[in-house]
């Protein structure tokens, strides 16, 4: 397969230059996430118009000027399930690549299965069966092969076709917009969620009273600032099940720190006094810098009718050419039916995603039409593909 092997900085900037003429540029990456902080970039997989390359990010000294000519100029860019591509583009440029066509998400929003692996779709648009042997590549290892160099190219140069088969579905049922909001609500959850401090996310955490939140939040600023300073996985600095018990028991004494079971297989000593002046900070710190608990929690009649009401996500969703899994889960649904039922403990920033945008007006609604009772659920076929039904009330005052 005929293509540019880019492994020197002045190579890279002639690239990067050339892309300025690009109609469109497709690209993917293989990193490795497993042994570091942030995923380690080990090869950048390029295809446009005129041109298919390979980028050697261990032979150059800066990937910058690839990634500002994937956010500027008047190029679409094709990618697939490209959420940590984005992230190596925003955090080395702070800006994403320009007019964002994401084949994985698109496939979904035109009935196709989501989230899709690459080589399902390009089988069943397209017919190509892709090689396969090299998905357990350490590719951060050099050289690399030339089997290794075909097969990262396989995941760039069929992006453009996959585009247009999907876009031209897109087109057909009016939903170009649709892509276009999808990319924009998940650009700004990945440039939100960049800042964010995930500390509510360690599982484990929901049975923790007030007192041991906020020592949880500062040994998890603790951990996150070691892994990132050593460049290492959070949870190989102190495990999440060992966060969630120093927090309930809340001593400061590195004796009784040292007491938990797995503590010392997992820490080093000399963590352990950094360790007890977090809880000890955590401690002292005003009832008014204290985490507030989750607060909200849902009615017992939103549990049952959410459990109720997602078992006919599907049959709404393939009715309207939409796969299931681009929609919402079981939780979204739970989410909207509390927001309908208890609207008090929603505030303005917490609309579930099923009542915004193109979701709202396709799902949403109908939702809605089932919990005020103008719309009812009925088994059509139990021996059916869709056993279900949703179909207007006669019962209700509304119909």
């Amino acid at each position: 397969m005929q293509h540019d092997y880019i492994d020197s900085q002045q190579a890279l900037e002639s690239f990067a230059k050339s892309l300025q003429d690009a109609e469109f540029i497709s690209f993917d990456t293989e990193f490795v996430s497993e042994d570091t902080y942030y995923p380690e970039l080990c090869l950048v997989q390029v295809a446009t118009d005129h041109q298919l390359a390979v980028i050697d990010p261990y032979r150059v000294q800066d990937m910058t000027p690839f990634w500002q000519g994937l956010a500027q100029g008047n190029h679409y860019t094709i990618a697939h399930a490209a959420r940590e591509e984005l992230r190596f583009c925003l955090r080395a440029v702070d800006a994403w690549p320009a007019r964002l066509f994401d084949v994985q998400i698109a496939a979904g929003l035109v009935g196709l299965e989501y989230p899709a692996a690459y080589g399902k779709l390009i089988a069943k648009l397209l017919g190509v069966q892709l090689v396969k042997g090299e998905t357990r590549t350490d590719w951060r290892r050099r050289p690399l092969t030339d089997r290794q160099i075909e097969y990262a190219l396989q995941d760039v140069i069929y992006l453009k076709q996959l585009r247009d088969r999907i876009h031209a579905d897109l087109v057909s049922l009016d939903r170009v917009s649709w892509l276009d909001d999808e990319m924009h609500s998940w650009q700004t959850e990945i440039e939100e969620a960049e800042k964010r401090e995930k500390w509510r996310r360690v599982s484990g955490l929901s049975g923790l009273r007030e007192r041991s939140l906020v020592i949880l939040r500062e040994l998890w600023r603790w951990r996150e600032g070691v892994a990132q300073a050593t460049n290492r996985p959070p949870r190989r600095i102190l495990r999440d099940d060992l966060l969630i018990e120093l927090s309930r028991r809340a001593k400061s004494d590195i004796k009784q720190i040292q007491a938990i079971r797995g503590l010392e297989r997992s820490v080093s000593k000399r963590s352990l006094p950094e360790i007890s002046d977090c809880i000890q900070h955590a401690l002292e710190l005003p009832k008014s810098e204290w985490p507030a608990p989750l607060s909200r929690k849902p009615s017992s009649q939103a549990t049952i009718l959410g459990q109720f009401i997602a078992t006919a996500l599907s049959s709404i969703c393939r009715s309207q050419k939409l796969a299931p899994g681009i929609v919402g889960t079981v939780q979204d649904v739970r989410d909207l039916v509390a927001y309908r039922l208890q609207p008090k403990q929603w505030t303005d920033e917490e609309v579930p995603a099923l009542a915004q945008g193109w979701r709202a007006s396709v799902v949403g609604k109908t939702i809605d039409q089932l919990l005020d009772g103008s719309m009812s659920i009925r088994i059509q076929d139990p021996l059916a593909d869709e056993p279900l039904i949703i179909e207007p009330n006669s019962n209700s005052p509304q119909t």
